[in-house]
């Protein structure tokens, strides 16, 4: 039985103060920074990872370090493990970009299985890479446990992919900054353990 230690990066301005991420390459906030030590922490107190991947931009790998800190590891950065593009949303408020899309914005909200985002990614391509990346390390990993520091967008696709529940129940699962989600792999098929766990961030 493989295990899968899936963690949302920690915080940066940009989550505090709402904004389409997406590709833009946003550090973590001091917030974030000892959030993902306290993460690192508590993975290194319950489960020994044999390996470390995680999206290439900065709030995914300062959030992967701090883990691998603790077993003397390299993350190793994913492409496939990259946020959402955003296109031409990215780097905007909700508002701001609702001035200019507001039918596209209504539907992100609204009906995300429905969303075009000008310029980027939909939700059904998003899942397709996602859940090709997640089998491809599985498989490299079929006994082993491994941890994947993805984004919000990422981690909702997966775990809606692991359910096998479809894009429209984007919004009814939760991903705060730093939770920890355990998932199984039995080699076909996947079980939820554990999701948006972040009690180990209330003993800062």
């Amino acid at each position: 039985m493989g295990c899968i230690i899936l963690v949302r990066h920690g915080q940066t301005e940009w989550n505090r103060n709402e904004r389409f991420r997406g590709r833009a390459d946003i550090p973590l906030n001091q917030t974030g920074l000892e959030q993902a030590e306290a993460t690192g922490a508590w993975i290194a107190a319950h489960w020994r990872p044999e390996a470390i991947y995680a999206s290439p931009l900065s709030r995914a790998m300062q959030t992967a370090e701090a883990t691998a800190r603790h077993f003397d590891i390299t993350v190793q950065p994913v492409s496939g493990l990259a946020d959402i593009d955003y296109g031409e949303w990215q780097g905007l408020t909700p508002e701001e970009a609702r001035q200019r899309w507001q039918e596209q914005v209504d539907n992100w909200y609204n009906a995300p299985e429905k969303a075009v985002i000008p310029g980027g990614e939909s939700l059904q391509e998003l899942r397709k890479r996602l859940m090709d990346t997640l089998m491809t390390l599985c498989q490299k990993h079929p006994q082993g446990t491994i941890m994947l520091v993805g984004h919000t967008v990422v981690n909702r696709v997966i775990l809606l992919g692991v359910l096998g529940l479809g894009n429209e129940r984007f919004w009814r699962i939760k991903q705060d900054t730093c939770a920890i989600n355990i998932i199984e792999w039995d080699g076909t098929d996947f079980t939820l353990v554990c999701m948006n766990d972040t009690c180990h961030l209330n003993k800062r």
